[in-house]
């Protein structure tokens, strides 16, 4: 008798999570001749953690912006506010005028361990969204790159590519 089990898939967690990643843009402007042209400072991803437009991303993706532009998965574009700055722990939080948007699958309970394996969503190069998967090696780590005794790391092996900053970090669930 041939035994063929169910082939091992993240397709679910993935389709649960990836609609709220977003693409983040971060833009200045540039005056020139008396018009002014957006340049593209920064771009990273983000992630829509209420359906009313309240999007969570790092600092560093933002840092130094005058505008900032959030591509969704469905391709609508919208303006963002920054809503709050943590420099320290590296977040944003931003703010689009939507409603009724998807959001980032949450459990307040739920906590890394070691050993969990974790897929990462995000905007890789501007290329389009991607997802990665690894596995978390520690937690709670105290980081002397941050000279921060506030923040506890979670150490993956994920890879995290230049325009991934600030996306998802998922378990097999999409949460």
């Amino acid at each position: 008798k041939v035994i063929n089990p169910e082939a091992m898939s993240f397709a679910y967690a993935v389709k649960q999570a990836a609609p709220a990643v977003v693409n983040v843009y971060s833009e200045e402007i540039q005056y020139k001749n008396f018009a002014s042209t957006p340049k593209l400072n920064d771009l990273g991803s983000g992630v829509i953690m209420t359906s009313n437009g309240h999007i969570l991303t790092n600092y560093h993706v933002i840092d130094n912006a005058q505008l900032i532009r959030v591509l969704l998965q469905d391709g609508r574009l919208y303006e963002a506010e920054v809503i709050g700055l943590d420099a320290v722990t590296d977040l944003a939080l931003l703010k689009i005028d939507e409603n009724n948007l998807p959001t980032i699958p949450q459990d307040p309970d739920l906590e890394a361990q070691v050993g969990d394996i974790v897929l990462a969503i995000g905007n890789p190069l501007n290329l389009g969204q991607t997802i990665t998967q690894g596995i978390i090696s520690a937690i709670g780590k105290r980081g002397s790159a941050s000279n921060n005794s506030y923040a506890e790391f979670i150490q993956m092996d994920a890879a995290i590519n230049l325009g991934s900053s600030g996306g998802a970090l998922v378990n097999s669930k999409g949460k």
